[in-house]
């Protein structure tokens, strides 16, 4: 596995990845932290894209990421981290929305644990999602972040021509 870091306003994120697709996204803070492992070689070309797509989110010129991704998990996890692709940019939803629009309208604490480990973050974007009440839930870069990526979404998703 290879990775690399990208400074960002929220600080440094950790890509992680091989050859094909992006397979991590830390936060430099939160309970789902991470560190690359030892066996994982520094290298920041196979995260080009990554990078470069990131960079234009976080100064407000793109709301959609197209990057190859490689994700697991179970069919339950895979359908909530599908969903969470749908939240358009700027928008939240809650936990119960999430469950309803996977047709498991009572499995709200299983999308809330599937939403929590997302691997990664930002591109899917996890953040979107809040407390039926509008409330800000927890969230695996800390509550200042998911606080700081809606903040940043707000501010710039007035311009619907951005990528």
């Amino acid at each position: 596995m290879y990775y690399c870091y990208l400074d960002t306003p929220i600080g440094e994120l950790l890509l992680a990845g091989d050859d094909d697709a992006l397979c991590l996204v830390s936060f430099p803070e939160g309970s789902m932290r991470r560190d690359p492992e030892p066996d994982w070689i520094y290298n920041e070309k196979p995260f080009a894209a990554a990078r470069h797509q990131l960079t234009e989110y976080f100064a407000g010129e793109r709301k959609k990421f197209d990057l190859p991704l490689k994700l697991s998990g179970t069919e339950f996890q895979m359908s909530v981290l599908h969903a969470l692709q749908q939240i358009p940019y700027g928008e939240t939803t809650s936990y119960s929305d999430i469950a309803e629009r996977i047709g498991r309208p009572r499995a709200v604490r299983a999308v809330g644990a599937a939403n929590g480990r997302n691997p990664v973050p930002i591109i899917v974007p996890c953040h979107r999602v809040i407390g039926s009440h509008g409330d800000l839930t927890g969230f695996g870069g800390g509550l200042g972040t998911k606080e700081a990526l809606l903040r940043l979404e707000a501010e710039h998703s007035q311009f619907p021509n951005v990528v």
